[in-house]
């Protein structure tokens, strides 16, 4: 089982761990910053630096034991190694999630409309939702509501709570935790001030201030009564 760092600070850039499994090109670590890809949100990229040499980390998957596929040369299992983020990517995908949080809340605030899917990218996102069609004054409010929260400057905190509590305390329109496993039996939450309160994994920023613009940039349908609206971050405010 990888310690996943990213869970409590998603903030660090460079962190130590040692390897616990070696196979093929993919190693495990005991401990580790890097995102593996899910909940729509990619994996994160960066280097692994031991003996004065390194290699790039160009994939990780998994959520118990994360495996980190590498380009260059291996650690031996047992091997301290050094862990270094790139965050430009990483910076993307948690503005581009936390703002997706928002539009979430928007949609469902405004148009009750829930949120079906999702994919985040380091310079642009997309959400589908369950909804007819927008038309431009529909997504000039969205684009209004999302950065009048941004310029709020609301803090975004993560904790954790048992199952029990979140599926009593949590709006299940937002939290879909029905679709967890029945062995997941504790909850991270996002809360994003007094706006979203919901179960995520990912990694986001730490208050809606450091979002910058958040501008639609497309919508188009995805199929009978639901909508997919496209957007992006300008230059951080």
């Amino acid at each position: 089982m990888t310690d996943a760092l990213y869970l409590e600070d998603s903030t660090i850039r460079e962190f130590s761990a040692v390897v616990e499994r070696v196979t093929g090109e993919s190693v495990v670590l005991d401990r580790t910053q890097f995102y593996p890809t899910g909940g729509g949100q990619p994996h994160d990229t960066g280097v692994l630096r031991f003996d004065s040499v390194e290699s790039s980390v160009v994939d990780v998957t998994g959520r118990g034991a994360i495996e980190h596929v590498l380009d260059g040369p291996i650690p031996e299992p047992g091997q301290s190694v050094t862990g270094v983020i790139d965050w430009e990517r990483r910076a993307g995908h948690m503005r581009h999630h936390t703002a997706q949080h928002l539009l979430s809340a928007v949609l469902l605030d405004e148009f009750d409309a829930e949120t079906t899917g999702n994919q985040v990218y380091a310079d642009r996102a997309r959400i589908d939702t369950a909804y007819p069609r927008f038309d431009d004054a529909d997504l000039q409010h969205v684009e209004d509501c999302v950065n009048e929260y941004v310029d709020a400057d609301h803090p975004v905190d993560t904790y954790t709570l048992d199952r029990e509590t979140a599926e009593t305390g949590l709006d299940p329109e937002r939290t879909r935790l029905d679709l967890l496993p029945d062995s997941v039996t504790a909850v991270r939450i996002v809360e994003i001030g007094d706006v979203d309160r919901t179960a995520c994994a990912g990694t986001h920023v730490q208050r809606t201030s450091e979002l910058g613009t958040f501008v639609v940039t497309g919508r188009e349908t995805k199929g009978p009564g639901e909508e997919r609206i496209r957007f992006e971050l300008q230059t951080q405010r």
